[in-house]
């Protein structure tokens, strides 16, 4: 059995005096600082994480580019998989992220408005690069294709764009098929409605993707600790459990979080 990934989050912004710095949030509002991008990947690089995941959580609201030397300075601390996502629009950003050191990138509001992206990315750099992000959120109605049971209620869930802000009324699940389709190696599912709540991961989501697709999906949004990772494994079956502010702000460790799923039955690299 291939053992759960546990990958540690960081969502970066540009501060008041235009230097790179990671925030945390809930629900995608709120945000706040948390600390230096280069000294926590080299915390977490140290701490044990199977990945580490950089995020540039306003470059394609505000139609910047990527913050590439940040990039490049995680990398150089970062000795396992990095992945990046924020402002990617082109085969051309695809490639300059990762030549500034990134293993693999994430890529949202560009691929959903234009999914041959995903096709051109896969094609030049191979599969196991492109990862497709969905910012998901719930909505009671009947304009969607997959539903499922929300506290006893019948919803779909919407993909976002530019951070949350925009909707699209494209169908989560519909797009993870089409997104798989098209050569996506990974999936990444936030949710909205979960994300910085430390309640839980969103389980009727990320089951739903799941149960319709083949590719690797990262759960994110919402761990409050190791028996949520355990849930979304054993629950939803993702393939590795993201989080943020548990390990941020020191309420697990990864080493304690990979010992509480290994005790409870849940392969892990230890």
């Amino acid at each position: 059995m291939l053992t759960k990934r546990i990958i540690p989050c960081i969502d970066v912004d540009l501060d008041d005096d235009g230097n790179a710095a990671v925030y945390t949030g809930v629900n995608f509002e709120n945000l706040k600082y948390t600390g230096d991008p280069v000294e926590m990947a080299k915390a977490y690089n140290a701490a044990g994480a199977d990945e580490f995941v950089f995020l540039d959580i306003t470059a394609s609201a505000d139609g910047r580019e990527t913050m590439l030397d940040t990039v490049s300075a995680v990398a150089d601390e970062c000795f396992i998989p990095l992945t990046v996502g924020g402002g990617i629009r082109t085969q051309e950003d695809i490639k300059e992220t990762l030549r500034a050191g990134a293993d693999k990138v994430s890529i949202n509001t560009a691929a959903l408005e234009r999914p041959a992206l995903i096709e051109e990315g896969a094609k030049a750099f191979g599969s196991q690069c492109i990862v497709i992000s969905v910012d998901a959120r719930r909505r009671f109605d009947d304009a969607g294709e997959y539903y499922a049971d929300v506290d006893g209620e019948s919803c779909w869930f919407e993909c976002t764009i530019k951070g949350g802000r925009e909707g699209t009324g494209i169908d989560v699940v519909e797009w993870a098929i089409e997104a798989e389709e098209r050569g996506a190696g990974e999936l990444f599912v936030n949710s909205i409605d979960t994300d910085g709540t430390k309640d839980g991961y969103d389980i009727p989501l990320t089951k739903a993707v799941c149960d319709n697709v083949s590719t690797p999906v990262i759960a994110s949004s919402g761990c409050g600790g190791p028996e949520d990772m355990h849930e979304v494994f054993t629950d939803a079956n993702a393939d590795a459990g993201l989080a943020a502010s548990i390990f941020h702000f020191d309420e697990y460790s990864i080493e304690d979080t990979k010992a509480y799923l290994d005790e409870h039955g849940i392969p892990v690299r230890l």
